[in-house]
Parts: C-alpha cells; sequence; structure tokens
C-alpha cells in the first residue's frame, strides 16, 4: 500500500542512511513504526529509501520530514509529493509478530526485540502485546534464557567483584514480607546482599513500597554501591536504575490488568538477578490455592524452569516451596508491613511469628546455599542474629544510609488514618483464607498507592472462632477510600467461616 505525503525540508544532518520524520500519530495511524525502511517515489523514476523516525512536532500529519542528506541529493523541494510505500519493519516486530504467533525465536531476534522495548522505540501498544505474548505459548528454556540475558545486557549492571547472595519471592502472597528481615540477617553477618526490588504489580505492597515507609528507595548506582560498601546490602527500588530497563516498562503495561504470564515472571526475576551479579540466589513459591502459583505441580514446572536458568548463568539456584494457606504476618499493605517487619527485628511482644520463622528458614536456606555453615545449621544462626539484636542493627543501619530515620519504632510507623472493623456474621471455624480477595479489599483502599492503606487480620486459618469476633481492620487515608474499601469487603469474604 502506497501514501502520499507533502515533502519538507529539515535542516537536520543525519550520519549514515537516509532519514526521514513522520508525524507520530499519523505513523501509528498508517501501521509504520520507527525503525521501519520505507521508499519515497518522485515523479517515475527519483526513488529513495530511508529510515523512519517520528515526531509529534517537527512534521504535521500530512507531510514527511526529510533529513538533509535526502533532500540535497534528491533535489525535493518543499511541497514535492512522495508516494510513500513500506518497504520493511525492523527485527523486533517481526521478533513481536513471531511470539505473537507461538512461534521460537532465537538470541538475536529477543535482543532486538528487548532492546527496543529499552530504547523507548515500541510504544506502549506493542510492549503490551509483547507481555501478553506470554499467555499465548510457553517460552521454551533457552528462549527464557534469551530474554533474561537480553534484559540484562541492555541496562545497567552491578561489579561488586565479591560474592553475592540473594532471595525473592515470586509473590502472589499477602503480607510475606520477610526480604528486609532476611536481607538483615544475611548483611549483619558478613554476606552481601544487594537487594533491589520492584513495585507491587498483583499485589497490595511490593518490598520497595514497604521499605518506602522507612527510607529512600530511589537511587542511582553509585550511590548504591556506597550503600552497599557501607553496610554490606541495599533495599532498594531496582526501577529507579537502568537495571533490565525493558521489564520495568513492560511491568507498567502488566499493572493496569493486574496480570502477567509465569514465564514473563521468571525471565524478570532473573534478568535483574543476573544485572546485580548474583551467585546464590533462594527463590521463594507460596503455594495456595488463592496464591500467584496455585498447585504444587505448577510449583515444580517453576522450579524446573529456575534452576534450569541459573545454571546457564552459572548461578546457583534453591527453590522453596512452601504451603500457603493464608498471609504471612497479620499486615497487609506497605505501612502495615513495614511495622511487622520491625515488629520481628525488635522483638515486640506482638511480633508475628510465622513471619519471624519463614524469614530466618529463608535466609538459613541462603547460608547454607552458600556454604557459610553446614546443612541443617542455618536457620539456628539466623534466629540467633534476630534474637541477640544484630539483625536489627543492621536494618536500622540499612535505613540510615538510604537517608531514613534512625532508631525508629516499629510502632511509629504506622500514621492516625481512617479506620473500621470487619466482624463475624457467625459462629465457626475458619475454613478458608482468600488471598485474591485480600488484594481486592487492600487495593480498593488505596494500597500500594495511600502508604497507610490496608488490613490488619486478627483471625487465622483454622482459628474457631464466635458471631461478632474481629476478623480485620481497615486502614486508609481517604475517607471517600474507606467506603469503597468497605464495598470491596462486601463483595469479597476474605474469610470462610464453616
Amino acid at each position: 500500500m502506497s501514501y502520499f505525503l507533502k515533502s519538507k525540508r529539515l535542516d537536520i544532518a543525519a550520519g549514515i542512511g537516509n532519514n526521514v520524520v513522520l508525524n507520530t500519530k499519523e505513523a501509528e495511524h498508517l501501521g509504520i513504526h520507527p525503525g521501519d525502511k520505507v521508499s519515497l517515489k518522485y515523479g517515475k523514476s527519483k526513488i529513495v529509501y530511508a529510515n523512519v523516525d517520528t515526531s509529534s512536532r517537527i512534521v504535521k500529519s500530512g507531510e514527511i520530514g526529510l533529513f538533509e542528506k535526502v533532500w540535497k541529493r534528491r533535489e525535493v523541494k518543499n511541497g514535492d509529493v512522495a508516494t510513500v510505500s513500506l518497504e520493511g519493519r525492523p527485527l523486533s516486530v517481526e521478533t513481536l509478530k513471531k511470539k505473537m504467533l507461538g512461534q521460537a525465536c532465537n538470541y538475536k531476534e529477543f535482543y532486538a526485540l528487548i532492546k527496543d522495548i529499552s530504547d523507548g522505540k515500541f510504544s506502549q501498544i506493542e510492549t503490551t502485546y509483547y507481555a501478553a505474548s506470554g499467555f499465548v505459548a510457553p517460552y521454551t528454556d533457552d528462549e527464557l534464557y534469551y530474554v533474561a540475558k537480553a534484559m540484562a545486557e541492555t541496562g545497567e549492571k552491578f561489579n561488586l567483584r565479591k560474592k553475592v547472595v540473594d532471595k525473592h519471592s515470586v509473590g502472589g502472597l499477602a503480607g510475606n514480607r520477610s526480604t528486609p528481615i532476611i536481607t538483615s540477617i544475611i548483611a549483619s553477618l558478613g554476606l552481601i546482599m544487594p537487594k533491589t526490588s520492584s513495585r507491587a504489580i498483583t499485589s497490595p505492597a511490593g518490598t520497595a513500597d514497604a521499605m518506602e515507609v522507612l527510607c529512600k528507595v530511589s537511587f542511582n548506582l553509585e550511590d548504591i554501591k556506597k550503600i552497599i560498601k557501607k553496610t554490606n546490602a541495599c533495599l532498594v527500588w531496582g526501577g529507579g536504575l537502568r537495571m533490565a530497563p525493558a521489564d520495568d516498562k513492560i511491568i507498567k503495561v502488566s499493572k493496569p490488568l493486574s496480570l502477567e504470564s509465569y514465564d514473563k515472571m521468571i525471565v524478570s526475576i532473573m534478568a535483574k538477578k543476573v544485572a546485580t551479579g548474583v551467585d546464590y540466589l533462594v527463590i521463594d513459591i507460596p503455594v495456595g490455592k488463592s496464591c500467584k502459583v496455585p498447585t504444587m505441580k505448577l510449583a515444580n514446572d517453576i522450579e524446573q524452569k529456575f534452576v534450569s536458568l541459573g545454571k546457564k548463568f552459572k548461578m546457583k539456584v534453591k527453590v522453596v516451596k512452601t504451603p500457603a494457606k493464608e498471609p504471612i504476618g497479620r499486615g497487609i499493605g506497605p505501612a502495615l508491613e513495614s511495622r511487622e517487619v520491625l515488629r520481628v527485628l525488635q522483638q515486640h511482644k506482638f511480633r508475628s511469628l510465622d513471619l519471624e520463622n519463614k524469614a530466618c528458614m529463608l535466609a538459613g536456606t541462603i547460608l547454607e546455599l552458600k556454604g557459610y555453615c553446614k546443612k541443617g545449621n542455618g536457620m539456628k544462626i539466623a534466629k540467633e542474629q534476630v534474637k541477640n539484636g544484630e539483625a536489627w542493627k543492621k536494618l536500622n543501619q540499612i535505613i540510615v544510609a538510604q537517608k531514613g530515620q534512625k532508631d525508629i519504632n516499629s510502632e511509629e510507623v504506622m500514621k492516625e488514618v481512617f479506620k473500621y472493623e470487619i466482624h463475624a456474621k457467625k459462629s465457626g471455624k475458619i475454613t478458608f483464607v482468600d488471598n485474591k480477595n485480600i488484594n481486592e479489599v487492600c487495593m480498593n483502599l488505596g494500597a500500594p498507592t495511600d502508604k497507610y492503606s490496608g488490613i490488619h487480620t486478627h483471625v487465622r486459618y483454622g482459628q474457631r472462632i464466635k458471631k461478632d469476633d474481629k476478623l480485620y481492620t481497615m486502614y486508609t487515608s481517604n475517607e471517600e477510600r474507606l467506603k469503597l474499601g468497605k464495598m470491596a469487603a462486601e463483595n469479597n469474604v476474605i474469610f470462610v467461616i464453616g
């Protein structure tokens, strides 16, 4: 198909090759992308082949802007009509088409696609199509490796010249804010754990959201290296860096639907680990009916992919699969989860023992994987670091290094907000805790954008309760949001009473 556009001479000199500029909206309408190759025909014989750029300011609809090299050599005047035809698409677009059709791609193809996402050459619509392609057909182990490698290679990387350990949860379980506790334990023992985390995608809070209540989480690479040198660790937002930048753009388009494929999740995690130079990695997979990973069979498949990828990157990976029938900890939402973390590390009388035990178990697994201690001794060492206060000293040091308040008390974290209690409508036993409905209620209350929104649970799975007992308390900074939270609570039952 050909299009007729008026030529506009631009006072722009280009290097190698010919370049033309189309109006951004018109290019989208014509189905032409930045990087596409087009031919321009003037009269019967004057033909120019050029690469397309787009702009919303340089040229108007109905115009095609010509770089100096084009109009000088071809003696094109302002207003000359060009017959424009699409000659070829960039490799990235062809790769996207292949993935949408469920076809296999090689490293060169994935690198071109990921680089164009990273460099902003893909529109949000095209990036969304790529994010959705993970649901069309599963990626092979080689493809997962290609994409993770390309994501890491197209962004910044750590080079700490030391052995690095890390832990990552696949998410999907409310609460479960074990990462700051684990990082503090590990760093207090002299190991290096540069923890970069995402913000929440499908939950009321991510580690970065919770830590942002206590300190800054956005730093450049050089500042992060200084924090690590001072404390052996960091707890920062990975999106503040150009570390696997394509992944952050894919996360952005995935967030509105609260949806990401398992392959996308695996690649996202491993790309960041490669970029941070991780040598030993523990993956936490909570498994439960209303979790992100609902069955042990699926968890086993995901484990195989993580371990396989780890081998390709020469990274030692251990996957821990834990049955999850309810949230870990009682607070769900950024500030409420931060309070849970501090209560554990400060050994508060109301601390969540399940959160403490899980964090110590995972920290112990890291210690054993790294060879810091004999198998079976890791959890005991981790627990001692919590009990003797060394882990809290380390988190306090990290918070201060990240511009936070020194010696903050767990009970100072939450501020005065609107509250509302949900009570049991009948007596009985808690037979099911719906994790997805917890997310619905918390996000209607404003989490994670409102750091002080969320819920605090008062009952546990398997507990016997009486009519009118408190089930959970809702929190939010906004009175209108509280109304929405109440509506969400009516339509999304969290605690099923049998």
